[in-house]
């Protein structure tokens, strides 16, 4: 069952997989988005720094596995803080569209800026006109950004990085305005004894999808530690729909 309405509008807390590795390098990790009653709002699928050049059989499986579950497939676009031509994304989401058939976007590295906003906006709108009204589009900025974002596409990535940062990490004023579950966090890092923790500080700073796991950071790529499954997995899929008190 999809834990998002046909508006793309979250339920209650739950996992959005920031991008697992290649379905043959982590097949666990995919196949485990696809178990009954795990609440995942969507998955990212990035196939090789987008759609790539032709459709990837092995992603065509796993995509479709991902749709007959319920889960909301978002394919990944970087728009290199906003250095990306409009072309290109628009021609690597129709790709994603013809191939994937995914249900969404998710816009890495998005700007954060003000100046940048009308641009961000003018592929937001595109985007959902190319999926016709029910699209999930989220920013993946990783910080606060202008306000104006809010507006721009359903969630946006407001914190990724690490738990020494996110313990002390504070909301922006302006998030209060927003329903509970505009926002999502990613967090690298995370002890198992912090895990209750972690969660209250979601849900008191409004986010409705998260992915915490125990991987460290570093290596290659920033999301590196997100490319496979935190060792408390099943306990955060345990815990994740009972509450958390406070």
């Amino acid at each position: 069952m999809s834990h998002l309405t046909a508006a793309g509008t979250v339920r209650a807390l739950g996992v959005g997989a920031p991008g697992y590795a290649h379905p043959l390098l982590a097949p666990v990790e995919w196949a485990e988005l696809t178990r009954p009653g795990t609440p995942i709002h969507w998955a990212v699928l990035n196939v090789s720094d987008g759609p790539g050049s032709r459709p990837d059989p092995h992603c065509l499986e796993t995509a479709g596995r991902l749709r007959q579950a319920g889960v909301r497939v978002l394919g990944h676009l970087d728009l290199a803080h906003g250095s990306r031509p409009f072309g290109e994304l628009v021609s690597g989401a129709q790709r994603y569209l013809d191939w994937y058939r995914v249900g969404g976007f998710y816009l890495d590295r998005c700007p954060t800026d003000r100046t940048d906003l009308a641009g961000v906006r003018r592929v937001t709108t595109t985007l959902s006109a190319l999926l016709g009204g029910d699209a999930h589009l989220v920013l993946g900025q990783g910080s606060h950004p202008h306000p104006g974002y809010a507006e721009a596409a359903d969630q946006l990535v407001t914190f990724s990085g690490a738990w020494v940062d996110y313990r002390w990490s504070q909301a922006a004023a302006w998030t209060a305005e927003y329903p509970e579950g505009k926002f999502a966090h990613f967090v690298h890092g995370v002890p198992r004894t912090h895990l209750d923790e972690a969660l209250r500080i979601a849900r008191w700073q409004g986010a409705g999808t998260i992915f915490f796991t125990d991987r460290p950071g570093g290596g290659s790529g920033q999301n590196a530690p997100f490319h496979s499954l935190p060792g408390y997995w099943d306990e955060i899929v345990s815990r994740i729909g009972q509450g958390v008190s406070e």
